[in-house]
């Protein structure tokens, strides 16, 4: 096994100790320590999975189900017509979709054309869509109608040639078809509306609806062959990220990769490959978590997709009650509304189908996970990714030994270690330092940025930029982000210390904590809180409550009260608008709640 350090090695640096995987000790009974994959892409995948369960559900949304034969029959159509479009192998087609049946028919077709998928988050604001799409080059686009209006905004500024516009109810079952009009008129209602007269008229426009009927000609025969299959380390995907950080870069996922880590993640859950299950999925596609754990490791092992839009604890309390999914892959905040929601109503709502619930994209309070895991009956583990690893790494495990506070034990075939951020040195086990990842699951590099490739990718090891330990058994933990660590009087602090005390509060429903500058200290804590429905909250009930079990120099010296933490689409807190926020501010603090005091001992 290589042992080479994540960096080149430098005179004086420390060797690089033989590595070791305490961890597999740990894994559940169920899940095998290494994983076999196959020389196959994508679509071959699907492919195989067609013929396998044939009739079975692929894909439920409101009441309309589509068989895996029939979702095959759907993809190898737009393929056809991309490949009538001009649309070559290696060419970029971005997807602008949430969870509708068009997102797995575009994706896996776009794939099986020989192209490039580039996802993109429907709520991009024009800016932010133009930059993907001029840096991938995409020459297609395929966009949900209401959100056609902000890429008009930037569409002479892009390389696009073809836009195929899509509708929420396309795929909607009669009834909801003819109602759906009046319901989107009242929620877009003052919001920019398509030109319909100008679209049809224009010959770069295409209805999905009717691009797929031109596929094929009225014997139903296939009018335009399809390339050969794409190579197994051939690029698959353009996944962004990095854009509420950053200037996103696009991560180069190869099929490889993208099989790889769905393989992964399906072990992980224990269920038998072409189980008859169904997966709840309101976690997005176009995010690299909702790509993989929800889609691809279901789609390419015989379980059906439950498809939701967008994100409602009502939806998904419904979904589940009417579908029965045994699978539900979601973020903190999904858990916590849901269980909210149920408890509030002081009705039983019956969520026994679900048996696993594998949460990523942030940190999971240990009290979300209690309170759901009574509610539903279902085990809900701690996850960890990034999008440059496909993007799982690390899990707790569903069936055997899961530890609060940890991100668990490295994935099948995936090798992790705590490195020195400076020197770039192992770390023995229960120091702290970056967690490095490799793995079948690790991206190729950056697109177009060969320079930041080599800043995250040193001898096939990924620099995670996270802060972490591996305790002596294998299970890892993560401090913080690098970039969220704040300094406080020459102390680190992490803010998810803080932040498991808050959630511990019984009148706190969300928290967050950011560094805000200080005059005195360089940087100082404020927590930004979100009380429960009802409940009144104040600074000294909660200063109170963290001093009894924080160290002085962690506990909070401003507290900021809200109604809602801003959030990405896939429930993530963006801690920099509050950092933006907070340097709008300057030292003065938040607006409703003065800075407190510097505090004897507390340097």
């Amino acid at each position: 096994m290589d042992t080479s350090t994540p960096q080149a090695a430098d005179a004086g640096q420390t060797a690089a100790p033989a590595l070791t995987h305490p961890w597999l000790a740990h894994y559940s009974p169920g899940v095998p320590h290494e994983i076999t994959i196959p020389d196959a892409s994508l679509p071959a995948m699907l492919d195989a999975a067609a013929r396998q369960y044939g009739t079975r559900d692929a894909v439920i949304y409101y009441g309309t189900r589509i068989s895996y034969v029939q979702l095959i029959a759907l993809v190898d159509r737009f393929a056809q017509a991309l490949v009538k479009l001009g649309i070559q192998r290696g060419d970029r087609v971005a997807v602008d979709l949430p969870n509708v049946p068009q997102f797995p028919v575009a994706f896996y077709g776009a794939l099986k054309a020989g192209a490039i998928v580039v996802p993109t988050n429907p709520l991009y604001t024009g800016p932010e869509l133009r930059h993907q799409l001029r840096d991938s080059s995409a020459r297609a686009l395929v966009i949900l109608d209401q959100f056609y209006p902000t890429f008009a905004e930037v569409r002479a500024e892009t390389p696009v040639e073809h836009i195929i516009v899509c509708g929420v109810a396309d795929y909607l079952p009669p009834v909801l078809a003819l109602a759906y009009p009046l319901k989107e008129a009242r929620e877009q209602r003052g919001k920019p509306k398509p030109d319909w007269k100008a679209l049809r008229a224009d010959p770069a426009v295409h209805r999905y609806t009717d691009l797929l009927g031109t596929a094929h000609d009225r014997h139903g025969f296939e009018v335009f062959a399809l390339p050969e299959p794409a190579a197994p380390d051939d690029l698959a995907v353009l996944q962004y990220t990095g854009g509420t950080t950053g200037v996103a870069k696009g991560a180069m996922l190869s099929h490889r990769n993208l099989v790889a880590n769905a393989m992964q993640a399906h072990a992980w859950s224990e269920q038998a490959p072409g189980s008859p299950n169904t997966c709840l999925c309101v976690a997005p596609f176009f995010h690299s978590y909702g790509l993989t754990v929800g889609m691809n490791a279901s789609l390419l092992f015989g379980a059906g997709l439950v498809l939701l839009p967008r994100f409602s604890a009502a939806d998904c309390v419904t979904a589940i009650q009417k579908y029965k999914p045994a699978l539900f892959p979601g973020v903190p905040t999904m858990y916590l509304a849901i269980t909210r929601a149920v408890e509030e109503k002081k009705k039983r709502a019956d969520l026994s189908s679900v048996k696993v619930c594998i949460s990523g994209a942030a940190p999971l309070p240990g009290e979300v996970q209690a309170r759901f895991e009574r509610l539903s009956g279902a085990k809900l583990v701690e996850g960890y990714g990034l999008t440059e690893a496909s993007p799982v790494t690390h899990c707790n495990p569903v069936f055997g030994e899961r530890r609060l506070g940890t991100i668990g034990l490295p994935m099948p075939g995936t090798d992790s270690a705590i490195i020195n951020a400076e020197t770039g040195d192992f770390l023995p086990r229960g120091e702290i330092g970056e967690i490095v990842v490799r793995g079948p699951q690790v991206m190729q590099g950056y697109w177009q940025r060969p320079d930041e490739t080599a800043k995250v990718i040193q001898h096939g090891w990924l620099r995670t930029g996270d802060i972490g330990v591996m305790e002596p058994d294998g299970y890892f933990r993560v401090v913080d982000r690098a970039k969220d660590l704040i300094i406080a009087g020459g102390y680190n602090i992490y803010p998810r210390d803080v932040e498991e005390v808050l959630f511990q509060h019984p009148k706190v429903l969300e928290a967050v904590v950011i560094g805000v500058p200080d005059a005195y200290r360089g940087e100082t804590v404020r927590a930004y809180v979100v009380p429960r429905p009802g409940e009144h909250l104040t600074e000294q009930e909660l200063d109170a409550f963290c001093r009894a079990r924080l160290a002085a120099y962690k506990v909070p010296k401003q507290y900021a009260f809200r109604d809602s933490l801003p959030k990405t689409l896939i429930g993530k807190v963006l801690r920099r608008a509050l950092r933006e926020e907070a340097q709008r501010e300057g030292t003065a603090g938040p607006p409703n709640v003065p800075p407190a005091a510097h505090r004897p001992g507390e340097d």
